[in-house]
């Protein structure tokens, strides 16, 4: 009897064929198209970066509810109905970017603009990292109520300060943004009061004695609240951080700290902070950054401050060195053409008074300025090579500062000092939402996570300054209006 020929690779080839169409039907059936509002929207085609898992090509995305609802392989999308549609092609979907140190309270003619402007160069979260509470709760309460037009707003409350504060309301450089305590039971009894309000970590101040310092990282580890701050200059690093400071700021007094001769230093400090002459706070403070801040730098001790990039990193210290800030003093780019045609953006009387300022700052480069802004960058990458965690924040609008612009500066300056373009833009995503606890639900590309989204027309990972490419700003789900750059 004569076989019939069998085709095997065509056999082959359809039974495969069949078997995907009935996977595909299966796992359509499980994961079904969402049920979706009329205010859903749809992102097809788009490269998508998240902060973790990095970049996937051509997906497409549903958003609903202020929150990303599916994301599909772009060949595999189901039909919807009536559904907003954007084209992603060739485009760059990110989570929205923090500015992890803002001051809404440092100017009153400002404030009103911030959020605005943080929304229109894509900052869909900020931290507030010092106000009296009369300012920023409410500023954080409206953010809540109106979440789409505000970035999504976490708060520390007043500085922690000591006796003298720094920012006193004694001039506009140092207006009200601290609470004076005098001594320890001052501290214990303003906490018990400011604890009971609704923030969401507290910042440490210059002025504290080491008791008094103390006595807050009690009461913040009762509250469950995390503690930012400048390194008291009562204090050194290493004792600030075993006592329990999860954060520091510009990297304030570590110099002090690593230097050969750190325990004179201490020593000298402890001396003029018993203030004989009655210096104000901002007075006393200056002074003594002024005496020691490059003198501790000409003598940084390599075996001390390997020892603290190894503490930060074992203890998980988050830094957040403002590096535009000192980048914007030291070399006074903010005099050139580019930017003071930026200041067209901000409210008229903050423009006008800030040009003046700018002008009456002169064109003169301060070598000892110049000197620190470059150690703090050198600083940065050390540590970052030693693996401390950091986080993108500008100080914005201290120094001239633009919200929401001022932070793609920083990126680029910590791209400068060695981070890679993704550990910057996990510096201004996923570690400012691990510090407060929100990362399981903000500053990813995930499902089930907040839709706070912006739509780059170029490959931030190739090319760090394309964080200002936007093309769309999504916060809670709802495309911002906004004027192009």
């Amino acid at each position: 009897m004569k076989l019939a020929k069998i085709d095997i690779k065509g056999f082959i080839s359809t039974h495969l064929a069949t078997c995907a169409m009935v996977l595909l039907a299966i796992s359509m059936a499980c994961n079904p198209a969402p049920q979706l509002t009329d205010e859903a929207i749809l992102i097809q085609n788009v490269s998508i970066i998240d902060p973790v898992n990095g970049l996937e090509t051509q997906k497409s995305v549903v958003i609903d509810n202020a929150k990303i609802v599916r994301i599909y392989e772009h060949s595999n999308v189901p039909e919807f109905g009536n559904i907003t549609l954007i084209d992603g092609t060739n485009h760059y979907l990110m989570p929205g970017l923090w500015d992890a140190h803002v001051h809404y309270s440092f100017d009153q003619n400002m404030r009103g603009a911030m959020n605005a402007l943080f929304l229109k160069y894509g900052i869909t979260s900020v931290r507030d990292t010092g106000g009296p509470m009369d300012i920023v709760l409410p500023v954080k309460i409206a953010s809540t109520r109106e979440n789409e037009a505000s970035p999504s707003i976490y708060i520390a409350g007043p500085l922690i300060d000591g006796s003298p504060n720094v920012y006193n309301d004694s001039s506009p450089y140092y207006p009200l943004l601290s609470i004076e305590n005098t001594d320890v039971e001052a501290v214990e009894e303003n906490m018990v009061a400011l604890v009971a309000q609704d923030l969401d970590f507290l910042k440490a101040y210059e002025m504290l004695s080491e008791p008094q310092f103390k006595a807050l990282m009690q009461v913040a580890e009762t509250s469950e609240l995390r503690v930012t701050g400048h390194i008291p200059l009562s204090m050194n690093l290493f004792s600030a951080v075993e006592n329990g400071l999860m954060g520091m700021e510009h990297l304030r007094n570590l110099e002090m700290s690593v230097a050969a001769n750190s325990d004179e230093l201490q020593e000298q400090r402890l001396e003029w902070l018993q203030n004989p002459e009655g210096l104000s706070g901002g007075a006393l403070r200056s002074s003594i950054h002024a005496a020691q801040r490059m003198e501790a730098i000409a003598q940084i001790d390599s075996a001390k401050l390997q020892a603290a990039a190894s503490l930060l990193a074992e203890r998980g210290v988050w830094q957040t060195p403002t590096l535009a800030l000192y980048n914007n003093f030291a070399t006074k780019e903010y005099l050139g053409d580019a930017a003071m045609e930026q200041l067209q953006v901000l409210p008229p009387e903050v423009s006008s008074a800030w040009s003046a300022a700018m002008e009456m700052s002169g064109t003169e480069i301060d070598p000892a300025t110049m000197a620190y802004a470059d150690w703090m960058r050198e600083t940065v990458g050390y540590l970052h090579q030693h693996q401390v965690p950091f986080m993108a924040g500008t100080d914005t609008p201290i120094g001239f500062l633009i919200p929401g612009l001022s932070l793609h500066r920083e990126l680029e300056l910590l791209v400068q000092s060695g981070l890679s373009n993704m550990e910057a833009i996990q510096a201004a995503t996923v570690e400012p939402a691990k510090f407060l606890g929100v990362e399981q639900q903000t500053s990813r590309i995930l499902e089930g996570y907040d839709a706070d989204l912006l739509l780059l027309r170029e490959n931030p990972l190739e090319r760090i300054s394309a964080t200002k490419e936007i093309e769309v700003v999504i916060k809670a789900g709802k495309v911002v209006s906004r004027e192009e750059f």
